[in-house]
């Protein structure tokens, strides 16, 4: 079977904008829950393209397609140049990590508010101010209605903002999908928030589709009892909100987790997130990695967020269980050769730590 073809295209990050295709010696590139995921990029130093006029880290925009297909996008941020081998490696981050560098300068006032309208809100608000401008079209109503209340000394970052937003108990997954506004001209990208309960996707075998190659058991987030701190009430004390796990208690010595969050001024708010506390840390957690063996799979099998079943069997690694892929990493060569790693979590404990 023919490798699809991998090309990366150079993009005004504020429009876009194609400025040119880029050639390329490898690319890899990483799909992370929740989070910006990341690209690594190969370009012949003395390449034309390789114009330092242009290509800028910080101000261009980078996207990666596939067989003409956009799978990955985002910002350039880092280049490092090796004079003596004639390569130049550009480092990019998805288009989340543009939020990190945007804040709530004037405050920011909801109240019991969807909380896809709040998302839709804060995109326009980022958008309207020389923004990317992030698409809001597959952003859906969830039914979970939230308040958020900052000041403008409070000066509440953006990214946090959402990440915060999704890992409520109700919460959602949401990741950036690259698109193409007009073919081979402008790229867009829209903002895709799906349902914490995700969708079941492939099986996963060593051995027989895959080659399951670590397997990490974390015990450090076990929380028999579980503390939020929030916002000062006025009178040099902080709300609390409580959560407890009696039945782990009842197995383990006690052990308490506090996560503070000082601009949340509700205490239902508080216990909640001390509840997803309690319930991601209800057991320890499995850290599957594996590598796909090649042409079984493609990159776009996989979305984070979504289900496989995994099967091992190899001394004190054996189970036949579904989690949840956290992270899908593609690799491709000087040759074309695709080579796909998912990083994956329990199920049932990251499924509780955030009911729908």
């Amino acid at each position: 079977m023919t490798a699809p073809a991998y090309t990366v295209v150079q993009t005004n990050l504020r429009t876009g904008t194609v400025v040119t295709r880029l050639p390329v010696t490898g690319i890899t590139f990483t799909h992370t829950l929740n989070a910006a995921g990341s690209a690594t990029i190969g370009v012949p130093l003395f390449a034309p393209e390789a114009n330092p006029a242009s290509l800028s880290p910080g101000i261009s925009g980078l996207v990666i397609l596939r067989a003409g297909v956009p799978v990955w996008g985002g910002i350039l941020w880092t280049a490092s140049a090796d004079i003596e081998a004639g390569t130049l490696t550009l480092g990019a981050a998805g288009y989340h990590s543009h939020y990190r560098g945007r804040y709530f300068v004037n405050g920011w006032t909801a109240r019991t508010l969807e909380q896809a309208d709040l998302l839709k809100a804060w995109f326009a608000y980022f958008n309207a101010d020389n923004g990317i401008g992030t698409v809001t079209d597959l952003i859906k109503p969830t039914g979970a209605k939230r308040t958020a209340l900052w000041s403008r000394s409070e000066l509440k970052n953006a990214a946090e903002a959402i990440e915060e937003l999704a890992d409520n108990v109700g919460g959602f997954n949401f990741r950036y999908v690259p698109y193409w506004v007009t073919p081979g001209v402008t790229v867009g990208h829209r903002f895709a928030m799906t349902s914490r309960t995700g969708s079941a996707s492939r099986t996963l075998t060593h051995r027989a589709n895959c080659d399951m190659t670590t397997v990490s058991y974390d015990s450090t987030a076990l929380a028999t009892v579980a503390y939020a701190t929030g916002a000062d009430n006025g009178n040099g004390e902080k709300l609390v909100g409580i959560f407890e796990n009696a039945e782990l208690g009842a197995r383990m010595p006690e052990r308490v987790m506090i996560g503070a969050y000082p601009d949340v001024k509700e205490t239902q708010t508080l216990i909640g997130k001390a509840q997803a506390t309690i319930n991601a840390g209800s057991a320890p957690v499995a850290v599957p990695e594996l590598t796909l063996y090649p042409g079984q799979f493609t990159p776009l099998d996989f979305a984070p967020g979504d289900y496989v079943t995994a099967e091992a069997n190899a001394g004190y690694v054996a189970f036949l269980d579904d989690f949840v892929v956290t992270e899908c990493a593609t690799t491709v060569d000087t040759n074309g050769t695709e080579l796909v790693r998912l990083a994956l979590a329990n199920k049932e404990v990251f499924n509780n730590a955030n009911p729908s």
